[in-house]
């Protein structure tokens, strides 16, 4: 078997497309990807449903600064 040392690259695409490419991939739960039937342990794309996209901004605060805001109030 071959240890790699480098891990292949995740390509993100739609849902849709990963629905219709799924005859053809597997699902990995080492991987969390899909991964093509028969060589995917070894070669091929690595795929994964793309969410990034349907993320939203956070209307409001910023939520990365809150808990540094928490704290320097209680110390003041």
């Amino acid at each position: 078997m071959n240890m790699r040392t480098v891990r292949r690259p995740r390509r993100y695409i739609d849902g849709q497309w990963l629905s219709l490419l799924a005859p053809a991939f597997r699902y990995s739960r080492s991987r969390d990807a899909f991964v093509l039937r028969g060589i995917g342990r070894s070669l091929g794309p690595v795929l994964r449903a793309d969410r990034r996209g349907a993320q939203r901004p956070f209307k409001g605060a910023d939520r990365r600064r809150a808990g540094v805001a928490r704290r320097s109030a209680r110390v003041a």
